[in-house]
């Protein structure tokens, strides 16, 4: 599957705002996210190598992308780090990642389209309710009336944050950032 390529030298880059700085070392509260497989998942209960990327949202082909996305820094990006995530998930998987998971504040509904157009291998997770994004005290933003996640990426080891990438960009290289962290941590 092809994308067309992005240039990210055209997107503004997002800055670190400290907005994870409290993160690294938390242990996961018990929150049960809606999957896009069907299951409940409870992050506070993964045993192993977990990670989540957390990102705004994924646009679909039959929507318009709300007012101004390109030019809101961050925002850009969700299907491609996806798919990179989906093409680097047997590289993952070799490195102990038992555990991998998109997390948005969009419904599961709206996620499984892009699963099943993407081809995604791993379950979107939904926190609509916000309820782990008031949990972590996760970095937001406002666009269209909704309330959307700053794109970062947690690493869990039995389900405390090991390691916080943020700001992610461009976004189709975290699933590679992660896998070098891992290599470097040692970790598989």
């Amino acid at each position: 599957m092809s994308l067309t390529a992005v240039d990210w030298s055209t997107i503004p880059a997002p800055r670190d705002d400290g907005g994870t700085a409290h993160l690294p070392g938390l242990a996961m509260p018990r929150v049960s996210l809606p999957a896009t497989d069907g299951r409940a998942v409870d992050l506070s209960a993964l045993a192993g190598l977990a990670v989540i990327y957390i990102y705004p949202m994924t646009g679909r082909p039959d929507r318009a992308l709300p007012d101004d996305w390109d030019a809101t820094p961050g925002a850009r990006g969700c299907t491609p780090q996806s798919c990179a995530y989906r093409d680097h998930f047997a590289d993952l998987r070799a490195r102990g990642v038992s555990h991998l998971f998109g997390l948005s504040t969009q419904t599961t509904d709206w996620q499984s389209e892009a699963v099943d157009r993407l081809h995604l291998p791993y379950a979107l997770l939904s926190d609509a309710d916000l309820s782990l994004t008031r949990a972590l005290n996760l970095p937001t933003f406002q666009a269209d009336g909704q309330t959307l996640l700053r794109r970062c990426t947690l690493i869990l080891r039995d389900s405390v944050i090991a390691q916080v990438n943020y700001p992610v960009f461009p976004p189709d290289q975290d699933a590679a950032r992660v896998i070098a962290w891992l290599d470097a941590a040692g970790v598989a």
